[in-house]
């Protein structure tokens, strides 16, 4: 005889099998989030702690001291934290620190800031084009900042609306902190970086400042130098430009003998110039073109000759349909003969290791123009891991990229309080002076 179940219990016995899935789900939800938050880490700007940010951290101590002496147990530290999965902050949290001015002004010691009469006598403009990444940004300003500078932000019109709030945030806190008056939709490779550049050169011309040099960053960058060391080094220039200017290779040399057009494309910028078959006429004003960066670090009667010279005019009209233009057009009218700040057209090449403003590691040249990277790649540049702190200050540049908090959040802290330590001096012979 077979007993059959009624439906009643079938619907009982669906509920009990429902409710033991269920249950199961939520331990399991359960362990991963404590497996989560045991392996999660944070790494607190230096000098500001997590509660600003209204976030709870797990704390991990870092000697920083152990980490320039290449100490292995602090270095292996470092290197656990970077397997762990680190937490970088969003937009959203430089929004809210910024909200309130008073308050932020007083959690990150801007209020604290003082400079020397050397210091005060030699301001220096910035100009900062950036597209993400506000909390990374807002700790670059941070450490290049000094009351009598002057700072100009571009940010990309893509640029997410908690990004532009937070840049807004910042240049309404800061007095001496200002948006470009023209923001580019910047595309990579393409003239509209540039004009990001020369946007915000035309409104530091025109600020009340009569800053002595201006210094261009990006998101990715950092200073290895403070503001009084760094004014030491620039005055030793007397006038003249650092940057890279160098006769370029065949292949480098593409970028601007053919004329390119803006297309969609597959992959992560989804849209480049691209290189036509049409030749391009010869540059105006018969310019020689040579090769270099994006980055600069130019004294201010160069910057007027860039806004005032119809060569300048005319080789940025020429170069609107070129490869990366940004990185011939500066080490190009560098050596336009009798520019102020110039570099002879004969004189020989400038390469990324003679010019101190920008430190970059090429994994293909890692091993034999310096040592490997110690953090991780993006396209063939070395994001820098702590291993590398003692190498970066010592070297003899100014500044540095890349740097990315969610690859080794160690390096820039102990950056920060490397720059920490040299304010602080600063600060003490200035009150030493009084």
């Amino acid at each position: 005889m077979k007993i059959r179940c009624s439906p009643f219990h079938k619907v009982r016995r669906r509920c009990c099998l429902l409710c033991v899935s269920l249950l199961a789900l939520c331990l399991l939800k359960l362990v991963y989030i404590k497996v989560s938050v045991r392996n999660h880490f944070y790494i607190e700007p230096y000098g500001i702690t997590a509660s600003a940010y209204r976030i709870k951290t797990h704390r991990y101590n870092i000697n920083c001291t152990a980490i320039y002496n290449l100490d292995p147990v602090e270095i292996g530290k470092s290197l656990e934290i970077r397997r762990k999965v680190i937490v970088d902050l969003e937009d959203d949290s430089v929004v809210s620190l910024t909200a309130d001015c008073e308050r932020y002004v007083e959690a990150r010691g801007y209020d604290l800031m003082s400079v020397s009469e050397e210091e005060r006598g030699f301001p220096l403009a910035y100009s900062l084009v950036v597209h993400k990444n506000a909390p990374m940004v807002e700790r670059i300003l941070r450490a290049i900042y000094a009351p009598h500078n002057v700072y100009c932000i571009h940010y990309d019109q893509k640029s997410s609306l908690p990004f532009i709030t937070a840049m807004n945030n910042l240049a309404r806190c800061l007095p001496n902190v200002f948006i470009a008056s023209r923001l580019e939709t910047v595309l990579y490779a393409h003239i509209t970086r540039l004009n990001a550049d020369l946007n915000c050169l035309s409104d530091l011309l025109a600020s009340e400042v009569s800053w002595k040099y201006v210094i261009n960053l990006c998101g990715q960058d950092f200073p290895l130098r403070g503001n009084r060391d760094l004014v030491r080094e620039l005055r030793a220039l007397n006038g003249s430009s650092m940057l890279e200017s160098s006769r370029p290779s065949q292949l480098k040399k593409q970028r601007f003998l053919f004329q390119h057009e803006l297309k969609d494309v597959p992959y992560e910028y989804r849209r480049l110039p691209v290189r036509t078959g049409r030749p391009k006429a010869p540059p105006p004003h018969a310019l020689q073109v040579f090769s270099g960066s994006a980055y600069f670090i130019l004294p201010r009667d160069f910057v007027s000759f860039v806004g005032s010279s119809p060569v300048a005019r005319d080789f940025l009209a020429w170069s609107a349909d070129t490869y990366s233009p940004d990185e011939h057009f500066w080490a190009s009218l560098v050596r336009v003969p009798g520019v102020p700040g110039g570099i002879l057209p004969t004189a020989p090449d400038v390469t990324d290791l003679q010019s101190r403003t920008r430190l970059v590691k090429w994994n293909y040249l890692e091993g034999s123009l310096y040592p490997p990277c110690s953090g991780a790649h993006m396209r063939s540049v070395c994001i820098y891991g702590a291993a590398e702190l003692r190498w970066l200050l010592n070297y003899g540049h100014w500044f540095a990229n890349k740097f990315d908090p969610k690859v080794d959040p160690v390096l820039i802290k102990c950056l920060e309080e490397t720059l920490e330590e040299k304010r602080q001096h600063s600060r003490n012979l200035v009150n030493e002076e009084k």
